[in-house]
């Protein structure tokens, strides 16, 4: 790392977004059944040990008094479940890097995921070459954005639209499969082959196992997204949601195991079942880890207020936006709005009445004073606010943003 985060702050952002790069890196690697990939997670996580030790260091340095040390126990509670989360991330690529068996059938499935992780190389000669990001509007083009550059041996997380890409810069976006083949065609890339299922009379006893882990993947996930709008919002009902989807990826882990061994008699093969006992193990882990970060929550203990700000200040910000009526979210189902595409925010979850509904898919219709959370890159708030029904304002000058309605006309 040439260009090291100079403070504690800037520091717990790039840890955040490196982390969850690296568990979006790791599942592409079994997706594409890419060694290249799953080293890649490798590299970051040499980056990460360098950063995570720089972090212990300052909040040392920076307790003068007891009081001091009670509020930066919350941040390095929180620094240690971002290194064991990028140590899961590790484990996953490891069944690519080491061979460990893995069912075709759990990468079919993979591949039908709502967001997958992609992984491009920029020729000479394409589209992409030479031009500002911003010029390509990958996101309307092709459904993906660009989580990371690898330019060299130089990793670029800081992803401007003014950045200009060049040969052999390696791009790492995610979003919908379906524009893999239009951003490959715009990199010069060769022609990416779907996995392909295998004809194999098993498939039908272990599409059991398999969609209880890929239930397991996407719950993990959005355990860890609810984790740190919890501590961004100070949010106790969010921290207890996330305890619940700990609570249910621990019964399915348990359910998936028992369920393997039993199957494993009437495999051919038992040693392909051997990466849903790592992927599981690794997903119920970045479930702990998630509950881990909202315990002090719970608990009511002093929570450093830089936990909040460099939570919000990184990649990918948390926010939380009610759905005003009459506004272009109101009585739309996600599939319609395409958030993900514009403003390329990810709804981690809906609160009505009271209740969350966590990870919606497209066909969930958002109503009239829902509360969306949701992720997404900070250039696109603004707009996704406009989309439910608000404008952001700065009344103070003080950079406390605030919603104002917006009239809608006809």
């Amino acid at each position: 790392m040439d260009d090291r985060p100079r403070n504690l702050r800037e520091m717990l952002a790039e840890a955040k977004d490196n982390s969850e790069l690296m568990v979006d890196l790791a599942y592409a690697s079994l997706f594409f059944g890419d060694p290249d990939m799953a080293e890649e997670v490798g590299s970051l996580e040499a980056q990460m040990s360098e950063l995570v030790q720089d972090m212990r260091g300052v909040c040392i340095m920076a307790v003068r008094n007891p009081r001091d040390s009670e509020g930066m126990s919350s941040v390095l509670q929180v620094i240690s479940a971002i290194e064991r989360i990028a140590n899961d991330a590790v484990d996953i690529a490891r069944i690519v890097t080491h061979k460990v068996g893995i069912p075709a059938e759990l990468v079919a499935d993979l591949s039908e995921a709502e967001e997958v992780s992609h992984r491009v190389l920029v020729s000479e000669g394409s589209h992409l070459a030479h031009r500002a990001l911003s010029a390509h509007e990958l996101p309307v083009q092709t459904g993906m954005r660009v989580m990371a550059i690898r330019r060299e041996r130089t990793w670029i997380t800081d992803v401007d639209g003014d950045l200009v890409l060049v040969p052999d810069d390696v791009l790492f976006l995610r979003g919908s499969p379906d524009g893999i083949r239009r951003l490959r065609e715009l990199a010069a890339a060769e022609p990416w082959i779907p996995p392909q299922i295998v004809d194999d009379p098993f498939v039908t006893d272990l599409d059991r196992a398999v969609d209880v882990l890929i239930e397991m993947k996407n719950l993990s996930e959005v355990a860890v997204g609810l984790a740190y709008s919890a501590l961004v919002f100070a949010d106790v009902g969010l921290a207890a949601e996330v305890r619940h989807l700990e609570d249910r990826l621990d019964e399915m882990k348990d359910r998936l195991e028992t369920w393997v061994l039993r199957a494993a008699s009437d495999k051919a093969d038992p040693s392909l079942l051997r990466g849903l006992l790592h992927v599981s193990q690794a997903a119920e882990d970045i479930g702990d880890q998630a509950q881990a970060m909202v315990w002090m929550i719970e608990q009511r203990e002093d929570v450093h207020p830089i936990l909040g700000l460099a939570l919000g200040d990184s990649d990918d910000v948390v926010v939380r936006f009610p759905v005003a009526p009459g506004s272009e979210a109101d009585d739309a189902t996600l599939a319609d709005l395409q958030l993900a595409i514009e403003p390329g925010f990810t709804v981690l979850a809906i609160r009505r009445g009271g209740q969350y509904l966590y990870r919606p898919r497209g066909r969930t219709r958002v109503l009239a004073n829902d509360e969306l959370i949701a992720s997404g890159p900070d250039e696109g708030r603004e707009l996704l606010a406009l989309r439910c029904g608000w404008r952001l304002v700065d009344p103070d000058g003080d950079g406390e943003m605030e919603l104002e309605p917006v009239t809608r006309i006809g």
